[in-house]
């Protein structure tokens, strides 16, 4: 970890180093953060962006997808011109536009349960910008065995859900199957291809996560961890409702053998 900022640094993050909360000792721990995202689609697009901008210095995206025309309504960190590459090349060249001081991963792979645990070692947070149950119940078994800290985001229409899981904290940090301990039946939830999205939903719900990320980074506020958003736009109206931790939780709770201290 570097003692200061450079000349450069201080001016790029100028707007960061003046916040009491932040300074340059938090704009150092970021620089010194490493990221992996899941998904470069419409919550990994502002996520990605945002954590770049704000100097997160390692950042790495996971997904084996190309871009299509259909993305480019929600999905803003891709082009017209990028239609037909793969996400991840796609997302670096936009990164590197915005911040080329950064170490970009692009990782060209689906996350699944052969490589799950590879991928999210050696990384401080994870970000989930996946669109599946599949996803979101892995990533909260491996980040839990890993000790890391993971962000999950999710959207239809114009709702959407946040909330942080940090379960291997003990007491108080429910997983994501203390709140949902079971997937949903097959076709109970129309696919977002199916039911659509409204585009800058995806925008508010990536920004809330990369905020969440930032903070967790920089040791800043409350988090989101014990608690879930949910966002309708339509409404308007944010709610945060308390869930705790299911002692009898078979991944996280007293009776799986995990740490309650």
């Amino acid at each position: 970890m570097q003692d200061e900022l450079t000349d450069d640094q201080l001016h790029r993050y100028a707007r960061h180093v003046i916040l009491d909360e932040v300074g340059e000792e938090g704009q150092l721990k970021l620089l010194d953060s490493k990221v992996l995202v899941i998904g470069a689609g419409g919550l990994g697009a502002p996520v990605l962006l945002y954590l770049a901008a704000a100097g997160v210095g390692t950042l790495a995206c996971a997904d084996d997808d190309a871009v299509d025309l259909s993305n480019l309504q929600r999905q803003i960190i891709h082009r017209t011109e990028s239609v037909g590459i793969a996400k991840v090349e796609s997302a670096r060249q936009s990164l590197e536009a915005v911040n080329p001081t950064i170490n970009f991963i692009p990782i060209a792979e689906r996350i699944n349960r052969d490589n799950a645990a590879d991928l999210v070692s050696g990384y401080d947070l994870v970000v989930d910008g996946s669109d599946n149950f599949d996803t979101r119940y892995l990533l909260n078994d491996v980040c839990l065995a890993a000790g890391i800290p993971w962000i999950s985001g999710s959207l239809l229409r114009f709702e959407g859900q946040v909330s942080t899981f940090m379960p291997h904290r003990g007491a108080g940090h429910p997983c994501y199957r203390c709140i949902f301990p079971e997937r949903p039946e097959p076709g109970s939830i129309p696919r977002c291809d199916e039911a659509g999205i409204f585009g800058s939903v995806a925008g508010i719900v990536g920004t809330i996560q990369a905020t969440e990320a930032l903070k967790i980074l920089m040791g800043l506020g409350e988090t989101l961890s014990g608690r879930l958003l949910l966002i309708d736009t339509l409404a308007p109206r944010f709610t945060t409702i308390k869930v705790p931790k299911d002692p009898g939780c078979p991944c996280c709770g007293v009776r799986s053998g995990a740490d309650e201290s």
